[in-house]
């Protein structure tokens, strides 16, 4: 796998965080429409309205008094996850696999104890995770079982694929997998790998771990040349569909890939970040520069994303 110096990858088109800030978001994303994108709870209605799929909720704690019953709500499942509503970057995501006479084990291993679960919720309602450090309401979801085609390449967590959506049309995408160091998460900033994949067919193109390049996973040791994401054309549909969903024109779309239910939206960002570009090796602004010369057109879904994997895509 071949990786460019900056300065080439400069010359490629790399799209910057005030450029972003101001030429994309700030210019095509309403900021009334923020709260559909940065409250989690608000996109999983707006989603359960529009149709599309996301895992199952199986229950919220807004009050500190309600922690006491949070015994009675776990201990009814296997695994789960809890997750801040107003949370961004990964923070205060609680991933349990595993629920024993022991206690509840985490991707890692580590077993956590009610208490420690409790406590969790607590800081979550206190808004230790939230944007802004606002009070906040824990989420605690169905436990996604991921597509075994990534049992090679993820550790001790659920991959996700983040897609970038402009004005409807997918324009680049990667594949996010968990790593011992990121503690089961697909987020990159806590360690994760990011792999950049061929919009045209789901395949890999590049990888890159905290900034670096890399070949192989650095747990499992397997090689990403092989990787190829399954459903690919319907997970740029369901990334495509987010934006008729929510009408903002630059975000990003988190989807997993659950083995019985096939994709999931698992949350949008209003203000995806650019490490996709690293990940794949290429710069985003030429791509957007693109779709903002095409003329209106009434493409449906379904049309922007072919002509999104044959335009940006590696055929």
């Amino acid at each position: 796998m071949f990786f460019a110096r900056p300065s080439k990858l400069r010359q490629k088109g790399i799209l910057g965080m005030n450029k972003r800030n101001v030429s994309y978001i700030a210019k095509y994303n309403q900021r009334s429409l923020y709260p559909l994108v940065d409250n989690k709870l608000k996109t999983k209605l707006v989603a359960e309205t529009a149709k599309v799929s996301t895992p199952k909720l199986l229950h919220t704690i807004e009050y500190q008094h309600e922690i006491k019953q949070l015994g009675d709500v776990v201990n009814k499942y296997d695994g789960f996850v809890i997750k801040p509503s107003q949370g961004s970057g990964g923070k205060g995501i609680l991933v349990i696999t595993e629920r024993t006479a022991e206690g509840f084990f985490k991707p890692s291993g580590e077993t956590l104890t009610l208490s420690d679960i409790k406590r969790h919720v607590s800081n979550i309602l206190s808004g230790l995770h939230s944007l802004g450090g606002k009070t906040d309401v824990a989420m605690i979801e169905a436990l996604v079982q991921f597509d075994p085609v990534f049992d090679r390449y993820s550790y001790e967590g659920v991959p996700d694929i983040r897609v970038i959506v402009f004005k409807g049309f997918p324009v680049m995408a990667m594949l996010r997998l968990s790593t011992h160091e990121s503690d089961g998460k697909a987020n990159l900033h806590q360690g994760a790998v990011g792999v950049g994949l061929n919009l045209a067919n789901g395949k890999a193109l590049c990888a890159v771990q905290s900034n670096r390049p890399v070949d192989e996973h650095p747990d499992t040791g397997s090689h990403f040349e092989a990787l190829q994401v399954p459903h690919w054309d319907k997970i740029l549909h369901l990334a495509s569909s987010c934006y008729d969903m929510t009408r903002l024109g630059y975000l990003g779309a988190d989807i997993v890939l659950d083995q019985q239910l096939g994709p999931l939206l698992l949350e949008l960002n209003a203000r995806p970040g650019l490490a996709i570009q690293v990940a794949n090796n290429t710069g985003l602004e030429p791509r957007l520069k693109h779709i903002e010369t095409m003329k209106k057109h009434g493409f449906s879904v379904d049309q922007r994303v072919q002509y999104s994997q044959q335009q940006f895509g590696i055929l």
